[in-house]
């Protein structure tokens, strides 16, 4: 189920009422939380919570065995690491592998369905790292309600942000969950992430990018521009909507979330913006995978090497397609360039136009369903005839707008929330109210699936 649904509003409601009864007890709470989020994931296809149950039950047998030997030894958590991707592996990329292969040799192979679990990628990389982290010896094996609850927990399920155990965990080991909530917060980062979501993601996807890549070598120069930007704020309303809801629900039920966004188009660099997007990802790319290649231990040329890695496999994470590889490789080339000069020098504004356009031009490929509607793309954008003389006003003033707000200072938007929730929680949730009937009645038709729910 959507968050911003009916269905999801219902479903939320009963959780709530059974949160506010039973939260007093851990021994109550968990059971019915791990319900409910089995209950949330098995409405997308009630086929999928084998694959999770699996996947809970696996991490945490591995995370005793691994915590039970004094030595930790890496061949175990190897063993836990291999099973995570190679499941990982089957359900997303088998069908890319076997299609590449099958071309490359020149001929066709079986048609396969695979259904593609929604969330794999996200609940694998919390197991990888519960696994980790205590080879680390930065936690012990917890049992398997507790394990069954930081994998499955349903706010972050299916598209992050990505919950490290440890910082997941030692919030369940209380008694009981904590009475106050943030519930100003919780609200604003619900109301913010809705509007981010049904008005401006849904709008610039249904009436600018979805047109216009559907069919780029029809589209005038100025729609190919308008998609050009409009893409880069779409993603970021839509995902960063996503996780800004799922943090103000995890607040509602008690919970703190790491942060996912910090303003990633103020950016003045590549290096800058991967410390901004997808913050939780990023890290994880950084403590799971970067630096065990080396990380910038091995001097420059290794260095390079590993940036270089880590950016291709988190440009394949995104997806089983050749593009998503280009897109890491752009990302991580630029970040191999970045430091080879040792940072740009020019102007900010110049640097912050450079850094907001390799995005951009990253944006393409990873939006283009193939390679030719990518240079379908770019080809228009350069070539095409202009029709000028309509305007979308509407996208072009969310677009700007998006932009200008990435600029306001964190301690202006912080005096804002910090007033917003020194309201009375009766006022709060009346102002919530009035400003979902608003998103409502400037939100176009239908609700689209968050774009993250593909990884």
């Amino acid at each position: 189920m959507l968050f911003p649904t009916f269905t999801f509003g219902v479903f939320f409601l009963f959780v709530a009422l059974g949160h506010a009864v039973v939260r007093r007890s851990m021994a109550v709470w968990k059971p019915f939380m791990l319900v409910a989020s089995f209950v949330f994931y098995g409405w997308f296809d009630w086929r999928l919570t084998a694959l999770l149950a699996g996947s809970i039950v696996f991490n945490w047998a591995l995370g005793i065995a691994i915590d039970a030997n004094p030595n930790r030894p890496r061949d175990v958590v190897g063993i836990g690491v291999g099973v995570n991707l190679a499941v990982l592996a089957f359900f997303k990329y088998f069908l890319f592998f076997t299609e590449s292969v099958t071309s490359l040799v020149g001929t066709r192979g079986p048609a396969i369905a695979i259904l593609l679990p929604i969330g794999i990628s996200f609940f694998t990389f919390q197991g990888i790292s519960y696994l980790v982290d205590i080879h680390r010896q930065k936690l012990h094996h917890h049992n398997l309600l507790d394990v069954a609850l930081y994998i499955s927990f349903f706010p972050q399920l299916v598209a992050g942000p990505i919950v490290r155990a440890t910082e997941f965990l030692p919030q369940i080991e209380r008694r009981s969950i904590r009475s106050t909530v943030a519930s100003g917060e919780a609200a604003w980062m619900i109301g913010q992430g809705l509007f981010k979501k049904v008005v401006v993601a849904n709008y610039l996807a249904q009436y600018v990018v979805d047109p216009v890549y559907d069919a780029p070598n029809r589209a005038s120069q100025l729609e190919l521009i308008t998609a050009f930007y409009a893409y880069a704020i779409q993603i970021y309303a839509d995902f960063s909507g996503y996780t800004d809801i799922a943090i103000g629900i995890a607040l509602l039920l008690g919970f703190d979330f790491p942060k996912n966004f910090d303003a990633p188009y103020r950016s003045l660099s590549i290096t800058e913006f991967w410390r901004r997007w997808h913050m939780t990802l990023s890290r994880w790319l950084r403590d799971y995978l970067y630096i065990p290649l080396g990380g910038n231990r091995g001097g420059k040329l290794l260095t390079y090497r590993n940036l270089f890695l880590t950016m291709l496999l988190g440009g394949l994470w995104h997806g089983a397609q050749w593009n998503f590889v280009v897109w890491g490789a752009i990302h991580g080339g630029w970040l191999m360039l970045e430091r080879l000069v040792g940072g740009f020098k020019f102007h900010p504004v110049l640097r912050w136009l450079t850094t907001f356009h390799v995005v951009g031009v990253a944006w393409v490929l990873f939006r283009a369903p193939t390679f030719e509607h990518a240079a379908d793309v770019f080809r228009g954008l350069v070539t095409a005839e202009g029709g000028f003389s309509e305007v979308n006003w509407v996208a072009w003033g969310m677009i700007v707008a998006a932009l200008l707000v990435q600029i306001v200072p964190r301690t202006q938007a912080r005096t804002l929330l910090d007033r917003f929730a020194r309201w009375d929680p009766l006022v709060q949730a009346t102002a919530l109210a009035g400003w979902i009937l608003l998103i409502t009645s400037l939100s176009p038709p239908g609700i689209q699936p968050f774009i993250y729910f593909q990884f």
